[in-house]
C-alpha cells in the first residue's frame, strides 16, 4: 500500500500536461474554420464599434445645434439609422455586392434583391465557409451605409422638415450609396481601374458630404445667418459637453470603421495589420485635433473648441482612405493637414453663404478629398490620377442625384419649415416637445 503515497505527487506532476492538452485543443480545428471564426468575429466587433458612431453623431449634433432644435436632431439620428438598416436589407446590400451574374449593368449597377443569411446551425463540413459569415459582413456594411446618412443630418439642421429629410434618407441609403459603393467595393469599374478607398474617405464620408452640400444649396441658410453686408452671425451650440462626448464616441467607433475594413483576421499578418491600422487611425485623429488647436490660437487669438473637435474628425476622415500603409509619422502628417483643412474651409463656406451647422462638409467632403488623394503617397499600388478620377466621378454622381432628390422634395411635399416655425424651434413645430423644456428657448 505504500506506493499509494506517491499517487498525489504523480497527479500533480501530470496536471501541467493535462492543462496544456486542453489549451492545445483549438489547434485541432481546421485552419479554414479558424480563419472564418476570427474574421467573422472581427466584423461583429468592428460593426458594433461603428454602431457607436451613431451615438457620436447624435451627441455631436445635439451639442452643436441650439436648444430649441435638439430633440429633432436626436429623432433624425435614430430614425435615419433605422431606415438605413431596413433599406440596406431590402435592396442596398444586393446592389452593392452583386456576384458575377448579378450585375444589371456590368460594373455600374448591381441587381435588386433582399438579403438572406446562412441557415440556423450551419454545419461547417457541409458548406463552403468563405471568408466570414454572411450575417457578420451584412451587419458590418450596414454601419457604413448609415454613417453616410448621418453626415447629411448635421449640415441641414435647424431648418429642414423631418419627413422630407427621412424621405431623402430612403433614396440615399437604398440607391445612391450602394450604387456608387459597388463601383469600388463591389468590384465595379473604378475597382478595375485601380481606385482605392480602404474604409471610405470617399465612398462613405465624401458621399455624405456631397449629399449634404446639395441639400444645403437647395435648402438655403438659416434665417439671420448671413447679413447683406457679408457679415456672418454665429449661432452657438446648446451644449459643448455633448459635442465633445460625441467626438470621443466617433473617435472610438472609428477603430471599428478602419480596423474592421481589413476584412480578415485569420492570420498573423492580418491581425498585425489590424493593430497597425488602429495605431495610424489614432495618430491621425490626435494630429488633426492638435493642428486645429494650435491654428485657431494663432489665427483668432483664442482656441475654438468646435474647430478642435472637427479637427480630430477631419484627421480621422483623412486617414480612412489608407490607414494601413502609412508609417506613424505619415499618418500624423495626414491627420494634421486634415485639421488645417477644417480651420480654413469652415469660413470659406460662410463666404459662399453655404450654411453647414456642424461643419460636416469641411470634415467629410474636403478632408475626404485630401485623404483619398494622399492614399497614393504611401500605397505603391495607387496613383494620384486615378484617385482624383474616382473622387470626381463619385462626387458628381452623388451630388447630381442628391440635388435632384432634394429639388423634387422641395417642389412636392416641401423641404423647409416656415419662418415662424424656424424662429420658435423645430422641436415644437415638428415634434410638439422640447429636449430642455425647463429652460427658456434660445
Amino acid at each position: 500500500m505504500k506506493p499509494m503515497k506517491f499517487l498525489p505527487l504523480a497527479v500533480l506532476a501530470l496536471a501541467p500536461q493535462l492543462a496544456l492538452a486542453q489549451e492545445a485543443a483549438p489547434s485541432a480545428v481546421p485552419g479554414e474554420q479558424t480563419a472564418y471564426i476570427f474574421t467573422t468575429f472581427l466584423f461583429l466587433v468592428g460593426g458594433f464599434l461603428v454602431f457607436w458612431m451613431a451615438a457620436g453623431f447624435a451627441m455631436l449634433e445635439a451639442g452643436l445645434v441650439r436648444s430649441k432644435n435638439v430633440a429633432t436632431q436626436l429623432t433624425k439620428n435614430i430614425s435615419l439609422f433605422s431606415i438605413a438598416v431596413i433599406m440596406y436589407y431590402l435592396m442596398g446590400y444586393a446592389i452593392m455586392y452583386p456576384d458575377d451574374d448579378g450585375w444589371m449593368i456590368k460594373g455600374l449597377l448591381g441587381s435588386f434583391g433582399v438579403t438572406s443569411l446562412e441557415p440556423v446551425g450551419l454545419a461547417p463540413e457541409a458548406a463552403d465557409l468563405g471568408y466570414a459569415s454572411a450575417g457578420s459582413d451584412f451587419f458590418f456594411q450596414i454601419m457604413f451605409c448609415a454613417t453616410a446618412a448621418s453626415v447629411v443630418s448635421g449640415t441641414l439642421a435647424e431648418r429642414i422638415k423631418l419627413w422630407p429629410f427621412l424621405a431623402f434618407v430612403v433614396v440615399l441609403t437604398g440607391l445612391i450609396y450602394p450604387i456608387q459603393a459597388s463601383w469600388v467595393w463591389g468590384g465595379g469599374w473604378l475597382s478595375e481601374m485601380g481606385f482605392s478607398d480602404f474604409a471610405g474617405s470617399t465612398l462613405v464620408h465624401a458621399v455624405g458630404g456631397f449629399a449634404a452640400l446639395a441639400g444645403a444649396i437647395v435648402l438655403g441658410p438659416r434665417i439671420g445667418k448671413y447679413g447683406k453686408n457679408g457679415s456672418v452671425q454665429p449661432f452657438p451650440g446648446s451644449n459643448l459637453a455633448l459635442a465633445t462626448l460625441g467626438t470621443f464616441c466617433l473617435w472610438l467607433g472609428w477603430f471599428g470603421f478602419n480596423g474592421g475594413s481589413q476584412l480578415a483576421m485569420g492570420t498573423v499578418s492580418d491581425v498585425t495589420d489590424v493593430s497597425r491600422i488602429f495605431a495610424n487611425t489614432n495618430a491621425a485623429a490626435a494630429a488633426g485635433a492638435v493642428a486645429a488647436l494650435v491654428l485657431t490660437q494663432l489665427r483668432y487669438g483664442k482656441v475654438d473648441l468646435t474647430m478642435v473637435l472637427n479637427g480630430a474628425l477631419a484627421g480621422l476622415v483623412a486617414i480612412t482612405a489608407e490607414p494601413l500603409y502609412p508609417s506613424l509619422t505619415e499618418a500624423t502628417l495626414i491627420g494634421a493637414i486634415g485639421g488645417v483643412i477644417v480651420v480654413f474651409t469652415v469660413p470659406l463656406l460662410d463666404k459662399l453663404k453655404i450654411d453647414d451647422v456642424v461643419g460636416a462638409i469641411p470634415v467629410h467632403l474636403v478632408a475626404g478629398l485630401w485623404g483619398t488623394f494622399v492614399a497614393a503617397w504611401s500605397n505603391p499600388d495607387v496613383t494620384y490620377g486615378v484617385q482624383l478620377l474616382g473622387f470626381v466621378s463619385i462626387g458628381a454622381f452623388v451630388f447630381v442625384l442628391s440635388f435632384v432628390a432634394f429639388t423634387v422634395l422641395k417642389a412636392t411635399i416641401g423641404l423647409r419649415v416656415s419662418p415662424e416655425e424656424e424662429a420658435n424651434g423645430i422641436d415644437v413645430a415638428e415634434l410638439g416637445l422640447e429636449a430642455y423644456p425647463e429652460f427658456a428657448k434660445g
